[in-house]
């Protein structure tokens, strides 16, 4: 088809053309001094965007590494962690954690809001003898839209006096939904690069806490390429315990100068006001948000209902053929009923525009029930916002 194509999934995002340039350059040695410079620098980068004073371990990985090597880094085998299901990705967290021995023990969430601190509270308050080891949020859902208050969540460990450890999924939030590893109080952040970092896949993360480091100490869980110990040695001299992925490194490089040269408290700014005009759309539409909560609106991604008897599987099809732009796909529960526009990352107003008339060309095509003007409400937002 002509023109360019329309990627708005919520990940794997637009990766600019500077950080592609950036990739492509010729591969260094990886344990020569430029390499150590390269590795430097973006570890305080990523220290920086996280806000985080501990240390960051970068895997060459997706993100479901990252969440592995939190959990294998600071548990051991047969204990209990605290997951609050607020979606498809909390639920695979849980299985995962399943699957390496842990007991997971699931607050079953609606998958309409963000994760509910009190519900965190009262079971944390139940845990006399201090069994469980973590409680484990995600803090943008990506399948529902829906962001959990993180800072609320840790004061209710506080409140509750436990001295479980809180680990964050970070990863379709950072960087464009206002996150702090410290301010916050986590311990462990679990971040990738295919979301708000505009690169792709292939790169993950945790950043780490005093709490946690001391926590794995005395962790027995099997761990080896995941291991933070011998990541943080080989780490000082700016080289990795194994072959990294170089060329990743320098693409990421290039999208921290990006975070540096917009500015963050911009960037974060301009994914609420693309989020805002989006469900401004959405209203206008008659069509309803998977997120009900509107503090736990995300500025990422918004997933949306189709009316019920319609399929959005054919929805997202047509849009594919006819206007060649891929939206995401409802997962599990959400199958089939929910499409989700993701506007995180390398986006700005008039690609906001394009997204959101080719969703209502698709509605008409596809003879879906709703109302027209969708695109002009986002329209008037983002003029409002101008002015």
């Amino acid at each position: 088809m002509t023109g360019r194509h329309f990627l708005q999934i919520p990940g794997p995002t637009n990766v600019p053309d500077r950080v592609l340039q950036a990739i492509g350059r010729p591969t260094i040695d990886h344990r020569g001094p430029d390499f150590a410079e390269l590795t430097h620098g973006v570890l305080a980068g990523l220290k920086k965007l996280c806000d985080c004073s501990g240390d960051v371990f970068l895997y060459p990985a997706s993100g479901t590494g990252a969440w592995e090597a939190a959990l294998v880094n600071t548990t051991s085998p047969g204990d209990t962690v605290l997951m609050y299901e607020t979606g498809h990705f909390a639920k695979l967290w849980s299985e995962l954690a399943q699957n390496l021995g842990l007991k997971a023990q699931v607050i079953a969430g609606s998958w309409r809001s963000g994760a509910d601190a009190n519900a965190i509270a009262d079971a944390l308050r139940q845990d006399i003898n201090h069994q469980i080891r973590a409680v484990c949020v995600v803090h943008n859902e990506t399948s529902t839209g829906c962001v959990s208050p993180i800072a609320e969540v840790r004061a209710a460990l506080d409140a509750a006096g436990h001295p479980a450890l809180l680990l964050v999924d970070t990863i379709s939030s950072l960087g464009s939904i206002p996150y702090s590893h410290d301010r916050f109080g986590a311990d462990v952040t679990i971040g990738c690069s295919q979301k708000g970092l505009m690169l792709p896949p292939g790169l993950s993360f945790n950043a780490v806490g005093a709490k946690a480091m001391d926590a794995a100490k005395q962790a027995r869980m099997t761990r080896s390429y995941w291991s933070w110990p011998a990541m943080a040695v080989a780490n000082r001299s700016g080289a990795f315990p194994y072959t990294p992925s170089t060329n990743l490194l320098f693409g990421l490089r290039e999208a921290l100068a990006i975070f540096e040269e917009e500015g963050l408290a911009s960037i974060l700014a301009r994914h609420a006001r693309h989020a805002a005009a989006t469900r401004a759309a959405v209203e206008a539409w008659g069509l309803e948000t998977v997120c009900t909560t509107p503090s736990h609106h995300s500025s990422s991604l918004t997933a949306v209902f189709l009316p019920e008897g319609h399929s959005a599987d054919a929805f997202r099809a047509a849009v594919l053929k006819t206007f060649n732009m891929s939206l995401g796909n409802g997962l599990s529960r959400l199958a089939d009923k929910v499409f989700r526009i993701g506007h995180l990352g390398d986006f700005n107003d008039l690609m906001l525009a394009g997204t959101l008339s080719g969703v209502e060309m698709g509605l008409a095509l596809c003879q879906a029930p709703h109302r027209a003007g969708g695109v002009q409400a986002a329209l008037a937002h983002l003029q409002k916002s101008l002015i």
